[in-house]
């Protein structure tokens, strides 16, 4: 019974830190008023892709890019040593569009697999100072794409953390399980950015200006970390003063979701293990975020099967999963993702437990290169 009332007092601890989060840290973003940008602007921008074995993605993808509706742009490709034809298909498009250049990158077995060397390249050779990075195998989902992100640069602001969401598949579980994953993501980073610590971004869509890039020594500090070209760069370089976020529907961009769990498994190990190397008050917090997580469920579903002290339990219960419901249902809404708020509680429950079984997997096992 002593064991029943400690978990009791335990969860009603947890359920306060979780309405803390969702309502003051995450509601920062779910209840944050979201207008499309009337600022017209014309900044010269760089548009930097990374591709390494991505021609059929290239050539599905890289149209919407050039068919932006932005007057001043160029675009960088840059080809990672690819053994396919991304370098023939993208001097196709070269040579029929004068703002394309291309940086070929040749194996180079200190930076072996390591996406920040390439990247570096295709900075030191972008025109402009803003920078605007998407992956190959991910599309705009409008023409306003570059004006949204780029109408959030001023005098202060060096970094603008966008959202790269991944396209519907129907009747997939995983599908909804990854989107829920990306959405919860964002969700943490959005409202971290808007409470004045930002913490990480997304490469399939973020900004920041070659003078930030060079301010902060590029990717120096972390070269040795295959993974992290995007979040770990924003983890050191952003500010409360220097960083925006633009979610704007038509700044949005949509990637190719994994469609095994084995394939998904991988990229989420590689993502994850950035992690250890945030500044250490991130780390704090998100870790007491993603506990607390897991020991509200761990003692709800304890207590309410030995149903002691069931008006309790049950109040708190559905204390968090209102509180909960409302953050998700107003952040999926913001971002498109509507769909998944039906199945909310399976896919948190499957998220925690997918992330524990990650956490694990690294412990014993470093994640390899990025391609």
């Amino acid at each position: 019974m002593a064991i029943l009332d400690i978990a009791l007092y335990t969860l009603i601890v947890v359920v306060l830190i979780q309405v803390f989060f969702y309502l003051h840290v995450f509601g920062k973003f779910a209840f944050h008023k979201s207008t499309s940008s009337s600022k017209s602007t014309n900044i010269p921008v760089s548009v930097i892709i990374c591709a390494k074995n991505e021609a059929e993605n290239i050539k599905a993808f890289l149209p919407s890019v050039i068919d932006q509706a932005y007057q001043n742009f160029q675009i960088v490709l840059i080809n990672d040593a690819s053994s396919d034809e991304t370098l023939k298909i993208i001097e196709t498009f070269a040579e029929a569009h004068q703002n394309i250049k291309i940086v070929n990158v040749e194996p180079v077995e200190t930076f072996w697999g390591n996406k920040k060397y390439p990247l570096t390249l295709g900075i030191k050779a972008a025109t402009h100072n803003v920078l605007l990075f998407t992956d190959a195998d991910c599309k705009p989902v409008s023409k306003y794409w570059i004006k949204e992100m780029v109408s959030n640069f001023n005098s202060e602001t060096s970094i603008v953390l966008g959202y790269g969401g991944y396209s519907k598949i129907k009747n997939s579980l995983l599908n909804k399980l990854i989107r829920f994953e990306t959405l919860t993501a964002a969700i943490s980073y959005f409202s971290m950015a808007k409470l004045g610590m930002p913490y990480m971004g997304v490469g399939r869509n973020l900004a920041y200006t070659k003078a930030q890039f060079f301010k902060t020594n590029g990717f120096m500090s972390h070269m040795h970390v295959n993974s992290g070209d995007d979040d770990l760069f924003v983890n050191e370089a952003a500010t409360n003063s220097n960083t925006r976020i633009c979610i704007t529907e038509e700044s949005f961009t949509t990637s190719i979701a994994k469609t095994s769990f084995k394939s998904w498994f991988t990229q989420k190990r590689r993502h994850v293990s950035t992690a250890k190397h945030y500044k250490l008050n991130h780390k704090i917090i998100l870790g007491l975020y993603y506990v607390s997580n897991l020991l509200f469920w761990i003692l709800s579903i304890l207590l309410l099967v030995f149903w002691y002290n069931p008006i309790i339990t049950a109040s708190f219960f559905l204390i968090r999963t209102i509180t909960v419901f409302f953050t998700y249902t107003a952040s999926a809404k913001k971002l498109n993702e509507k769909d998944l708020i039906i199945l909310l509680p399976l896919l948190e429950i499957f998220l925690i437990v997918y992330q524990l079984a990650i956490f694990i997997s690294n412990i014993f096992s470093k994640p390899t290169h990025w391609k």
